[in-house]
Order: structure tokens, then sequence, then C-alpha cells
């Protein structure tokens, strides 16, 4: 877990390069490549639903949009050695938008309907619903100026509150190693954000390191506090007013341990560290993204839980 976060800083740092004056920007700002982890519900945390899927499209700065992705984890039915394992499939459609309020300050918004399922040895469970909404305000630190720079950067910091809209049901819970399946989390959660992006002409980095912080809900359940962080490339090709913009990093996630009745609950900590790939090509006001994810090293739930993909589809209309 401590090498997970040191390689978040490590990822950060690239903030050493120097700072000029500001970019001028185009009429798809390609540099907000992944501002924020999807603060809807997360594995470990509640619902599975992405935490690392990103929360920006690569090309629409400011948009309204939907985007649909799929989660696929394996976990054992049961509290025991010899429990079998199970196949879990999480669903969710989200409504999500990024409105500017000023110059310096937007702010963000996750609507999400869940539909999941999984095949328990008794039979199949499935669940469906409205999940938690989550709001967020962003505002811009640092921006440089001037396109001549051999370096442009950015740097947002912001913050937000994930409310409690989704079902939290005990029973989802009881007798299973993933404590994930479930509409939302019952609690107030608060997330917090930074975001750098550094470019040298189509060329860029954007890195990504936040923290949710979880509230006890009106059951007495607690889910673990999380860390993200994330670091991607990406380059923007630009023809007859047709953009596309290919992208490839690492992300990860780690979670603290959940609890009830202010007790620690065994086996719900873990982290995850993931390769992502995409590509969002866009034309006029609208554009369509396509992403991917891979685990390349984790231990969720003390190994009694194995994330297997992730990937999603987006369409945004620019504002």
């Amino acid at each position: 877990m401590k090498k997970l976060i040191v390689t978040c800083f490590l990822l950060a740092g690239f903030s050493v390069f120097s700072f000029t004056e500001k970019d001028s920007i185009s009429a798809f700002t390609f540099h907000r490549l992944e501002m924020m982890e999807d603060f809807d519900c997360d594995a470990c945390g509640c619902s599975a639903s992405g935490g690392s899927m990103g929360f920006s499209s690569m090309l629409n700065n400011n948009f309204v949009g939907l985007r649909y992705f799929k989660q696929s984890y394996t976990s054992r039915d049961g509290i025991f050695a010899n429990s079998p394992w199970i196949d879990e499939n999480f669903n969710t459609i989200q409504a999500w938008a990024r409105i500017p309020i000023t110059e310096k300050i937007q702010i963000s918004a996750l609507v999400p309907y869940h539909f999941h399922e999984r095949e328990l040895t008794a039979g199949t469970q499935s669940i469906e619903g409205l999940g938690d909404i989550t709001i967020m305000g962003l505002y811009t630190v640092y921006e440089t100026k001037k396109d001549s720079t051999v370096f442009t950067h950015k740097l947002n910091v912001g913050g937000g509150v994930k409310i409690p809209t989704g079902k939290f049901k005990e029973i989802n819970n009881l007798g299973t190693i993933n404590q994930s399946f479930q509409l939302g989390t019952g609690s107030w959660d608060f997330p917090l954000v930074t975001e750098y992006v550094i470019k040298h002409k189509n060329l860029g980095l954007n890195t990504t390191v936040n923290y949710i912080l979880k509230t006890e809900n009106t059951k007495n359940y607690q889910y673990g506090d999380q860390f993200n962080y994330a670091g991607t490339f990406f380059y923007l090709f630009n023809a007859n007013n047709f953009q596309i913009v290919p992208q490839a990093g690492l992300a990860g996630e780690v979670y603290q341990t959940n609890k009830q009745y202010n007790l620690d609950l065994p086996n719900t900590a873990g982290d995850i560290l993931f390769g992502k790939f995409g590509i969002e090509a866009g034309k006029d006001r609208f554009s369509i993204g396509i992403n991917a994810m891979l685990p390349i090293q984790q231990n969720l739930s003390n190994g009694n839980m194995e994330a297997n993909y992730r990937w999603s589809i987006n369409l945004n209309y620019t504002l």
C-alpha cells in the first residue's frame, strides 16, 4: 500500500517543470484528460462503480453527457476458506456534466443509475436503482498563459460531497466477502481532489491525486476512506475540425478497512493497480470516448476478491 502511495506522488512530481505563462485553449480542451476519479461508489467501498474510470472528457472542457460503464469481479460466496468463487457484474449509466461558473471555477456533477447482479450458489441476485449523486467544485490555482512556451501547465484543486441518494441494505452484505454490492453507501462522503497537467505541443501528461473521506451511515456501517491516483499520457491528432485523442497510463486505488459499530471488519481493506488505455474522438460539439482498465497488481479483501476488468463508453455535448 505504501508503495502505491509513493508511486502517486512520483507521478505528481512531474510538476518540477518550469512554470511559464497562460496557454490559449482551443474549442476542444483536451488537456482535461481525466480531471477526477469517479466518486460515486468504488470497489471495496460501495457498488464498485468505477473509482478510476475518470470523471471528465478528454476533449470537452465543459459538457453534458451520458456514460455507461461495466465492471467484472470474482469473489467468494461466503466467509470461509472453502467458500466457492462467484461472478459479479456491476453496471452503471451516468448523467454527468461540467459547468463553468467563472473563468477559474467549475461545478461538476454525477447522477448514476446502477443495475448489478451476481451469481450466488443459491441463485442470481440482482439490484437496480438510483445511486449516490456527487457534486464537486473545482478551482484553477495556476495556468500558463502563452502558446509559445516549451511546456504549458495547469493545476486544479477541488472538493465536494457525495449525497446518500442510493439505497444501502445490510442484507446485501451478510455472509459475502464483497461488501460493495449496494446501490449506495448510505453515508455522506467528501471527496478532495488535485490535478496537474503538463503539455508539450500535442503531447501531454495528466496526473491526479484524490482522497475520499467516508462517514458512518444510519446502519452504523462505515466504508473505509479511499485514496486514488493516476498518471495518463495523451496525444491530440487534429485534422479538418476532427479530433482524436488516444491515451494510456496507470491508475491505482487504496481502500482502508470498513467498520461497523466502530469496529474493524476483516477482509475489507485492499489496493489495486490498473493499466488503462482508451481513445476519444470529437467533431463540432459532439464527442465519443471508449476506455478500458485491466488489473496489473491487486490485493482486495485479503485475496478473497479479484477485479477482472472495467470498460466504459461515453457520449458528450460541448457547452
